[in-house]
């Protein structure tokens, strides 16, 4: 078996490389919605670090100040209290004259300094997280929005996994920037710029040393942000191809243990997890290379620093040097110099955390962005269904180049039924997702009592036509809640009956919890006959003026397929119907039967008309009815070239090649 497309390629790279700025959109779209939040943790965050940087510059006062010797106060070698602190911003008769009484004075200004700085430490938290929570809400709804009401050719593409991806990882990689990114880069900023304000205060001249390894450490994460950005791309695409390997693995594991696959599929993941290994790595290696060499650069300067600042106190200002350095002023200068590497190492992994972001957001607003087939007439009108009559007006459709129905023709009575059989790959279910407008017809028009579908709205055209599909596809959740889907206000007594319509009351009042029983994901605790005969029920309390059944019956055995065939025909009295069928004795008694072969229609008539025709249909019927040896040659040369047609289609649309590829992966066409 060959790998899937998505195994080989991102299913989102064309959508991602097309989204400009996708940072700045992010902020502008959503962020500026939320601005009083990310204000508020802003000058939280300045406050509560200007907070921080009291202590040191407290400590070093006390040194040059408090901590001396009664005869270093007596002659005169202390400089005095008011000048050493002019940031406090205080008149100098309230700063304190008596050593112990500034002792208290610094003790005080430490204290509040912790004690303020926490009140706006946790201000500044909540800021943050209240901006990023907001935010990232916002895009995971309007993401999955978007995402549902794309046509269908759209998921025939993406597998399940990759979708989930973005809705889940890189939506959640972006509110850990919006926190954790955005409350670093303040601190950052605001220790960059209050430690170095306060070094060019102190002493200008060795600050000018300190800081000297800022331009290099600049230039260096510019280096680093070149290089990793593409590495984190191609991280984020192989994260949703493990994610779809995963999902596809799980959803399909009754196949795996039936057939025995378990090895082969563990290899299949062992290969997809290798390329998330290889990617993260070659991520991780740069990365891992980048913050020691950010943080010995840093040190380097450190160093340097002092060792400058040490011989200045020690012997005087060295080399090009002039002034003095008090010992108090150079433990500050120390301390600073200390909190200002980590900021600068900080830096390469907010840059780190930025580029993820960038990446996610890409790939969350390339789904955005993705075109729908359908256009939408804003000012569209509501479907109004008086009779029922639906006409098709010489429909020609193709998921690609090639059409897959051509010149379909036909009109339904209100209240008739009208069923569709032909070969697999005839063109079935296209023609009726042609009426639900999943897809929009390239020629000719669809019409529901003379309504163009094109020119009334989605939501009216939709809630006027019932599904009941071959899938029977349950929600998790209750019994009730599977069928009230869609019709939510529905009243228990409606559902009940809805319920009895669909012969499914009785098994129902036998599970354990009758209604309230929970089906289990996809309504795996039910049968297969159970589920479809919720589906139906379904249908019933929906109450549309149209019903489509796309082999509602196909999967379960012949006593369930009994119970299920009484209840459509109950649902179906006095409702305009379309019907799909392989079981031609299911619709043998509608009012119109159309016989389709290559997308095309080959005969129409009742049961009895077409047999008379001995033609297609006929021949059908013959099958059915265990008439092999009767059969035409011609019929049988016909059914094993579509056979062979079919199996070439498969077989390119493993490569991704198939003109018909959209046509199967989408509904499974007949």
């Amino acid at each position: 078996m060959s790998a899937p497309e998505w195994e080989d390629d991102d299913p989102f790279e064309d959508q991602r490389e097309a989204v400009e700025n996708p940072m700045k959109r992010l902020f502008r779209e959503y962020g500026w919605t939320y601005r009083r939040h990310a204000i508020v943790g802003i000058l939280a965050s300045v406050v509560a670090r200007l907070a921080d940087l009291l202590p040191p510059l407290m400590l070093g006062i006390a040194v040059d100040v408090i901590f001396v010797t009664p005869a270093q106060r007596e002659a005169g070698e202390v400089p005095a209290f008011a000048e050493q602190i002019p940031l406090v911003l205080l008149p100098e008769a309230w700063l304190p004259a008596e050593q112990f009484a500034q002792f208290r004075f610094i003790v005080a200004v430490v204290a509040g300094a912790f004690l303020f700085g926490a009140g706006f430490h946790w201000l500044r938290n909540r800021g943050f997280n209240a901006f990023a929570q907001h935010v990232q809400h916002d895009v995971r709804t309007d993401t999955y929005d978007r995402m549902q009401r794309l046509n269908m050719t759209f998921f025939a593409d993406k597998q399940t996994g990759e979708m989930l991806s973005v809705l889940s990882n890189d939506v959640n990689r972006l509110e850990r920037f919006l926190n954790d990114g955005m409350n670093s880069l303040f601190r950052l900023a605001v220790m960059v710029l209050g430690i170095g304000g306060i070094l060019l205060w102190i002493n200008p001249q060795l600050a000018v040393v300190a800081l000297a390894p800022v331009p290099i450490i600049a230039g260096f994460t510019y280096l680093f942000v070149r290089t990793i950005q593409p590495k984190y791309a191609a991280v984020r695409s192989t994260v949703g191809k493990l994610n779809s390997r995963l999902e596809n693995n799980l959803g399909g594991i009754q196949v795996i243990k039936s057939a025995t696959t378990e090895g082969y599929e563990s290899d299949r993941v062992d290969d997809v997890s290798g390329e998330y290994f290889d990617a993260n790595w070659d991520a991780i290696e740069t990365r891992i290379t980048f913050f020691p060499a950010l943080r010995l650069i840093a040190g380097i300067g450190f160093v340097i620093t002092f060792i400058v600042g040490g011989l200045w106190v020690f012997q005087g200002p060295p080399g090009p040097f002039s002034g003095d350095l008090s010992p108090g002023m150079f433990v500050v200068f120390i301390l600073y110099t200390q909190r200002f590497i980590w900021p600068m190492a900080q830096f390469g992994q907010i840059i780190n955390m930025y580029q993820r972001a960038r990446a996610s957001a890409a790939r969350v607003f390339g789904l955005m962005d993705e075109p729908s087939r359908l256009g939408e007439n804003p000012d569209a009108d509501e479907l109004v269904v008086e009779e029922g009559r639906v006409e098709y007006d010489d429909v020609t459709f193709g998921y690609d180049a090639e059409p897959t129905v051509s010149d379909v023709d036909f009109t339904v009575a209100g209240g008739e039924t009208l069923a569709l059989v032909g070969p697999t790959g005839a063109g079935k279910s296209t023609v009726l997702k042609l009426l639900l407008r999943m897809y929009d017809v390239d020629e000719g028009a669809i019409r529901i009592d003379g309504q163009d579908v094109r020119d009334v709205t989605l939501p009216s055209l939709r809630r006027s036509i019932g599904y009941v599909g071959q899938s029977s596809y349950l929600f998790y959740g209750t019994v009730r809640e599977n069928i009230t889907y869609g019709t939510f206000d529905a009243s228990d007594e409606a559902v009940v009956e809805a319920a009895k319509a669909a012969e499914a009351h009785s098994f129902i009042e036998n599970l354990p919890d009758g209604y309230d029983t929970m089906v289990g994901e996809r309504g795996v605790k039910l049968s297969g006959g159970q589920r479809q005969r919720l589906t139906i029920a379904r249908a019933v309390l929906a109450d549309p003026e149209i019903l489509v059944l796309d082999e509602a019956t196909s999967d379960v055995d012949t006593e369930t397929e009994m119970l299920i065939q009484r209840s459509l025909d109950r649902l179906t009295t006095d409702r305009t119907t379309f019907a799909i069928a392989h079981r031609l004795s299911t619709i043998k008694d509608a009012d119109t039967i159309l016989v389709l072969e290559g997308g095309e229609i080959v005969e129409r008539g009742t049961h009895e008309e077409l047999l008379e025709t001995d033609g297609l249909y006929a021949n059908l019927w013959g099958v059915q009815a265990g008439e092999i040896d009767d059969l035409p040659q011609e019929f049988i040369e016909r059914a094993t070239e579509r056979t062979a047609a079919i199996d070439a289609d498969e077989a390119a649309a493993a490569d991704g090649t198939s003109a018909t590829e959209t046509d199967a992966e989408a509904g499974n066409d007949d």
